[in-house]
């Protein structure tokens, strides 16, 4: 039988990134996510307005495409590190990552108790109930490791002061603490919705224009690098080949921004 869900605003918008990524997987194929595809036939859900949205559906497959490769080269060179994926809601990034000795994914009650039913996660992957604004550096009982924390899809909902303040969090606990987080551009968070997020509820609050912008905001972390969408857009629309040269594309595309606590 299959497993009836009912949430609204943020929250909801986890069913429609899984779905996208279980459809790409199943179909195109520019990612590949058994997982996903596995939790989709487990739901009873109508996901008629996320089938028509391929503007929230190039997104999510264009930052799964980034996001992975960004991880599995981090993960290559910090062996036996520990990754705390923040706001996870059915992402499934851990299943498709190998080379961490420890990853916890973290998000609200209302989201972790669907992901308990559909996911469960014991052994090197644990689940974390609590808010990213509140002290949840505290269950991370790993010391002295390099960590990552990745940040996805979730910025944009969020006022700069939660940001500041979930980067306060890391920065309490971690000294050796790579962050990767997604950010949106200020003028697409005016002017751009996507269908099936905004009938969820769910409404974009924030952006940012670059890295270095964000990184003026954190006193304890600096800028490393960004990376914009249109490279994972690329694989699978190749004319962002082009359209990624262009710094106005760039620019306007969402960013997801390396940034460093600084020791």
């Amino acid at each position: 039988m299959r497993e009836k869900i009912k949430l609204s605003g943020v929250p909801e918008t986890m069913l429609q990134t899984i779905y996208a990524r279980a459809k790409e997987s199943r179909g195109r194929g520019a990612i590949h996510d058994a997982k996903a595809e596995e939790i989709i036939e487990k739901l009873d859900y109508d996901f008629s307005l996320a089938d028509k949205d391929t503007a929230m559906r190039s997104g999510v497959i264009a930052r799964t495409i980034v996001l992975d490769r960004m991880t599995k080269e981090w993960l290559a060179s910090h062996p036996g590190a520990v990754v705390v994926n923040i706001a996870c809601g059915l992402d499934t990034r851990c299943y498709r990552m190998s080379g961490y000795a420890h990853w916890y994914n973290l998000d609200l009650p209302e989201t972790m108790a669907v992901r308990e039913k559909l996911l469960p996660e014991s052994g090197t992957i644990s689940q974390i109930t609590m808010s990213a604004m509140e002290d949840w550096g505290s269950e991370i009982s790993e010391q002295n490791v390099p960590v990552l924390i990745v940040i996805e899809g979730l910025t944009m909902y969020l006022s700069e002061r939660n940001i500041q303040r979930i980067f306060t969090v890391i920065s309490s606990r971690f000294s050796n603490a790579t962050v990767f987080v997604e950010t949106m551009n200020p003028t697409i968070v005016r002017h751009f919705k996507e269908k099936s997020i905004d009938a969820s509820n769910a409404k974009f609050n924030w952006g940012i224009k670059n890295g270095k912008t964000l990184a003026e905001l954190l006193s304890d972390f600096r800028f490393v690098e960004e990376h914009s969408l249109t490279e994972g857009m690329a694989a699978f629309a190749p004319v962002y080949k082009l359209l990624d040269r262009l710094p106005a594309v760039r620019n306007i595309s969402n960013k997801i921004i390396v940034l460093e606590k600084e020791l």
